[in-house]
């Protein structure tokens, strides 16, 4: 596949950026209570605050709007990083298990904290994501177990093991949900819809850290997934640590997604579908489709968020939901395409 002019990638960076900006506008300015776009403007920048604004914009619509577009960037990257791992176009974080390892950690946390440690201290901003990061590795750590075979990691082995060990952790999550009380329970079944109504900027500061530290690390990688798309053999020919730098990579994965998902619960298919529209827009090479599926990512969570909230009004329908509608029939356009 010919590799795209440098000026259709930054024509795909302009056309997402429009998209993701109409959005922001639309949600920022549209609701309950609308606001115009001056006003907003003020709010923003301070002149001439109103109380009522500040609460709508600051409290509820805002931190709604920035959760949306740290999930899309955390999720498409890690899906692009994933599929590359595993050589296989279909392969998610939710097909390997990771983000149900992840959720069993954070009904864990609900189930035992009642979703939050009391305190201002950094222990309980980072305390979610820390839960879903050792529900994620644990998913990790037997998937890795389980798939390797004489030692080796096998990429189609991966999947089915990651099906096996998501299905597993889903069950363990059902049973902890039933010992909830009531009122846990309907947090946690609103969670694991895939959910961002109660985004707030705690949430925010416990997601941002870990995307800051591994984006650039698995940006960094870039070359070596490409070179992981050869065989093994060739890959090591190259001199590329196969073993070594699909651990790396899977882990740092796997922390960008138990970040989201401890904010967020499940959210299905962004890491599956940005990844193969990022291919098709700008080629093959990771260094341009690493960003590309950050980008397409951030536009699905937020538009996604948008119709949940606007389409079904008054009622709302969590993100989750709404990606999940889409997502399932191209899903199986991209099975049926790859029987071809």
């Amino acid at each position: 596949m010919p590799e795209p002019k440098r000026g259709r990638l930054w024509a795909v960076f302009f056309i997402s950026a429009v998209i993701i900006a109409t959005a922001v506008y639309i949600s920022l300015t549209n609701g309950a209570f609308d606001i115009s776009v001056m006003d907003v403007v003020k709010t923003l920048l301070r002149l001439d605050p109103v109380h009522e604004h500040d609460l709508v914009i600051f409290d509820f619509r805002l931190p709604r709007i920035v959760i949306a577009l740290l999930l899309g960037l955390g999720l498409g990257i890690a899906g692009a990083v994933i599929q590359g791992i595993a050589r296989n176009p279909l392969a998610d974080p939710g097909m390997l298990g990771i983000n149900a390892g992840a959720g069993t950690a954070m009904v864990l946390f609900m189930l035992l904290f009642q979703g939050s440690i009391t305190g201002t201290g950094w222990l309980s901003i980072m305390a979610m994501p820390l839960f879903g990061l050792v529900g994620g590795l644990t998913a990790v750590v037997l998937i890795l177990w389980f798939a390797q075979e004489r030692g080796q990691l096998d990429s189609q082995r991966l999947i089915l093991v990651g099906i096996a060990i998501g299905s597993g952790f889903s069950a363990i999550t059902l049973y902890l949900s039933l010992k909830m009380n009531p009122s846990d329970f309907e947090m946690a079944t609103v969670w694991l819809t895939g959910s961002i109504y109660n985004a707030n900027w705690r949430y925010i500061s416990a997601m941002i850290p870990w995307l800051v530290l591994l984006i650039p690390l698995l940006w960094a990688k870039s070359r070596v997934l490409d070179v992981m798309q050869l065989q093994e053999a060739s890959s090591m020919g190259l001199g590329v640590d196969v073993h070594r730098e699909r651990k790396i990579l899977l882990l740092g994965s796997v922390g960008l997604v138990s970040a989201c998902v401890a904010v967020s619960g499940s959210i299905g298919f962004v890491g599956l579908i940005a990844p193969h529209i990022a291919r098709r827009l700008v080629g093959l090479h990771h260094k341009r489709v690493i960003p590309v599926s950050g980008l397409v990512g951030m536009a699905m969570v937020v538009v996604g968020d948008l119709i949940g909230k606007t389409v079904f009004a008054p009622a709302e329908l969590p993100v989750g939901i709404v990606i999940s509608i889409i997502g399932v029939p191209y899903f199986i356009f991209l099975l049926l395409k790859n029987r071809m």
